[in-house]
């Protein structure tokens, strides 16, 4: 089905810089607006709001975003909102101008559906490869994810490409027909166990220390062999 539109409210931004934080500080998300028929423009908007707006579309869902001041709203994606790599909070956000007559490639998302014989037994170990696919679409017409169904997947080596997921009406899939999106890998073999400790020196029994000769029973040293070792290779 299409992705509804939702709407997003921002106002033109003066501060830039550095001192973007004081924006941050008051709750406010620093962030661009750029296309082919817009001039790129700093704005901002409140973090809740582009939090809840983004929760719901992702970087696939349009977005109607109108700011203050203008009389004409933008038709938008949300590409690579920035966050930060320990709190996850959100740093900037850019907003990319759509047409909407116009078709477009975006990377949308892979979700699994469904059970796998293979993993809920044991008999292999289900590991996904790919978690989002290239696909062209009108604006209104981008799916906000691909559902792949993993039911099938019984054996060792099964596995699902590209190729094997359909395309629902309205976006036509371009990636790879070749790339794996899941496959059921072997279960790892166990490790060797590790060889039993040589046993202890006798107590009490006599060892030579390093570099010393020990004594034959008649009490002569065994002299020591004359032939050299080949040195190691450099």
């Amino acid at each position: 089905m299409p992705s509804k539109s939702h709407t997003l409210l921002a106002e033109k931004r003066t501060v830039v810089g550095k001192k973007v934080k004081q924006l941050r500080d008051k709750d406010l998300l620093p962030g661009n607006i750029y296309g082919k028929s817009i001039k790129s423009q700093a704005v901002q908007v409140a973090l809740k709001d582009f939090q809840t707006v983004y929760h719901e579309v992702g970087e696939t869902g349009l977005v109607e975003l109108s700011i203050s001041g203008e009389k004409k709203s933008h038709h938008v994606l949300i590409h690579h909102p920035q966050q930060h790599p320990v709190t996850s909070q959100f740093l900037h956000v850019d907003l990319h101008e759509v047409d909407l007559t116009e078709k477009m490639r975006v990377q949308v998302p892979v979700e699994l559906v469904g059970e796998s014989l293979a993993a809920e037994k044991a008999i292999g170990v289900l590991l996904q490869l790919t978690d989002e696919v290239e696909v062209e679409a009108l604006p209104t017409d981008l799916p906000e994810k691909i559902e792949v169904d993993i039911s099938n997947l019984k054996e060792v080596d099964d596995m699902i490409k590209v190729s094997d997921i359909k395309a629902k009406a309205g976006y036509t899939i371009t990636e790879d027909p070749e790339t794996v999106i899941v496959r059921i890998n072997p279960l790892e073999k166990e490790e060797a166990p590790a060889p039993a400790p040589a046993a202890e020196a006798v107590e009490g029994a006599e060892v030579p220390a390093e570099g010393e000769v020990k004594p034959t029973e008649g009490g002569e040293k065994k002299p020591e062999s004359t032939e050299q070792k080949p040195q190691e290779e450099k």
